[in-house]
């Protein structure tokens, strides 16, 4: 009666390099199905619960990066052992800094060669044979390039950046006095691999997470209705806009820019700009969405960042955990704003260095950090220069704290921060230096306004979606509250067919297989 094809559906269930399981994905959505079933009849086991999500967030993993979980335990292991040890001795002693640089070489150690070692291989050859470090060939002419580097075939493990950074904050704040480590391997195992934000954030401190794993399993109707609407919007955000812009526009332009003109390069940046936030954030809504369907709450990591007034407010709405991890990881860590004022500089300036890097093993992304490091810098001077110009101004000798909102300068300052975030977008996006600088060449030199509306017509679904995602992005917030509310009051029927009638428009516009999320190369 039932025409199976097993053979087809044990293929799907195994690993496949070219199409890691993404939650915007149909097997991912079958496999939630059956996967609710089982954790809710396993309400009440704690222990059995947390076994089986923690068994069911390695399979996740291994449909991502395949054998590369071990990884993931391996880490887990060592950093859990390591806590323990940590905290039963002298705090902060010199045997606990030990064992802390233990989990930091641990750690990075895995981080600096699955993602940094042909990139740093090719960097020092570079910088030796410019200072004329280099012995000739008889191969092809550079002994260093030939004979002592060639790169390596290193396969990168999805959200292995993400996983390192959280497992090590969790050591870090067992040292520092933060937090006391869990007594049970199972419960660490579950922290550090819940499948909903393993892959690609938001990076979940152990202080606001470990609090809810033993915690009776309680899912109100209001985190329900909460739950099902991050999930709609993220995946509508993914799905239809991001995807949509990504591959029917946005590629064919940064591919071959000089190609196009300066209007359509343009109209490219801003598409990319907001195909990453529509990307990064649905992906983000959708684990928080997911996590409260199970359960749990998982903090914010976006806020509108492109409503931001300044750079630094940029990064307080731009992928929250990460930049709350830097600064309280790296920024402190190096002296944060103790030692004066050019000693905060040259650590928010490292802070952005590293935190470039860490997106990719490439310049680009090192000059992308280093821009908004130094565009950091100038506001912060800026701020202590012009207190009087800037969006939010403290009035002195007022008994009311609250700060008077500058409408011109936030205006102002509003429009210039999101054209020197997309500016810096193009770093981000683009393969090569080569590729940016023909952008903004394009745009700069061949810029061809008259064709804006044949490009409107040419891209007709193109600028509908980039106009209704920026507009849904800079509505006020009190609105998407109420949409949220509006959700969580439908009833369970209601919520099902808007879920039913997103699939169906994500299948109706899907021109190719599904993405991956742009954040999982990280």
């Amino acid at each position: 009666m039932f025409d199976i094809d097993f053979a087809r559906l044990i293929e799907q269930l195994l690993y496949q390099p070219d199409s890691p399981m993404i939650f915007s994905s149909g097997l991912f959505l079958f496999l939630f199905l059956a996967f609710t079933l089982v954790y809710n009849l396993l309400g009440k086991a704690d222990t059995w619960r947390i076994l089986f999500v923690t068994l069911f967030s390695y399979y996740f993993y291994y449909k991502s990066s395949g054998m590369y979980f071990v990884l993931l335990a391996l880490v887990t292991v060592c950093d859990y052992f390591i806590a323990r040890a940590i905290h039963g001795i002298t705090p902060q002693g010199p045997l606990a800094r030990l064992l802390l640089l233990l989990s930091l070489i641990l750690d990075l150690g895995l981080l600096v060669f699955f993602k940094y070692t042909n990139f740093l291989g090719e960097n020092i050859c570079a910088l030796l044979e410019s200072c004329g470090i280099d012995v000739p060939s008889s191969i092809t002419g550079s002994y260093l390039r030939n004979v002592v580097w060639q790169p390596r075939d290193i396969f990168l493990p999805v959200g292995i950046s993400f996983f390192t950074f959280q497992s090590l904050s969790y050591t870090i704040d067992v040292y520092r006095g933060n937090i006391k480590p869990l007594n049970r391997l199972l419960d660490y195992a579950f922290y550090v691999s819940f499948f909903p934000q393993l892959v690609a954030g938001p990076i979940v401190r152990a202080r606001d997470f470990i609090l809810q794993i033993r915690r009776p399993l309680m899912v109100t109707s209001q985190m329900f209705g909460a739950g099902v609407f991050y999930i709609i919007a993220g995946l509508f955000k993914k799905a239809v806009i991001s995807d949509y812009i990504s591959i029917n526009f946005v590629e064919r332009i940064f591919d071959q820019p000089d190609l196009y003109s300066g209007l359509e390069n343009l109209l490219a940046v801003y598409g990319y700009t907001l195909q990453i936030y529509c990307d990064f954030s649905g992906y983000s809504d959708m684990a928080i969405g997911i996590a409260l369907l199970l359960g749990f709450h998982f903090p914010q990591n976006f806020d509108s960042p492109y409503k931001s007034a300044s750079i630094t407010e940029f990064w307080r709405r731009w992928h929250i955990s990460l930049s709350s991890w830097l600064k309280d990881y790296l920024y402190i860590s190096l002296g944060g704003n103790r030692h004066g004022k050019l000693r905060q500089n040259i650590n928010l300036l490292t802070t952005m260095l590293l935190g470039g890097l860490w997106h990719g093993a490439s310049l680009n992304f090192v000059l992308w950090g280093a821009i908004h490091g130094i565009l950091l810098c100038i506001d912060k001077m800026w701020h202590a220069i012009a207190p009087a110009l800037s969006p939010l101004t403290y009035l002195p000798g007022k008994k009311d704290p609250s700060p008077r909102t500058n409408r011109a300068v936030q205006l102002i300052g509003g429009i210039l921060t999101f054209h020197l975030v997309a500016a810096c977008w193009v770093l981000f996006r683009a393969p090569s230096f080569g590729i940016a600088e023909q952008v903004f060449h394009q745009i700069f030199h061949k810029f061809q306004p008259q064709i804006f509306l044949q490009w409107c017509t040419s891209y007709k679904a193109v600028a509908l979606l980039m106009l209704l995602g920026f507009t849904l992005h800079w509505l006020p917030s009190s609105i998407s509250a109420k949409a949220k509310a509006f959700v969580s009051r439908c009833p369970l029927a209601v919520k099902a067919l808007l879920l039913i009638l997103l699939i169906y428009l994500v299948i109706q516009i899907k021109s190719s297989d599904v993405q991956p999320f742009i954040y999982f190369q990280f």
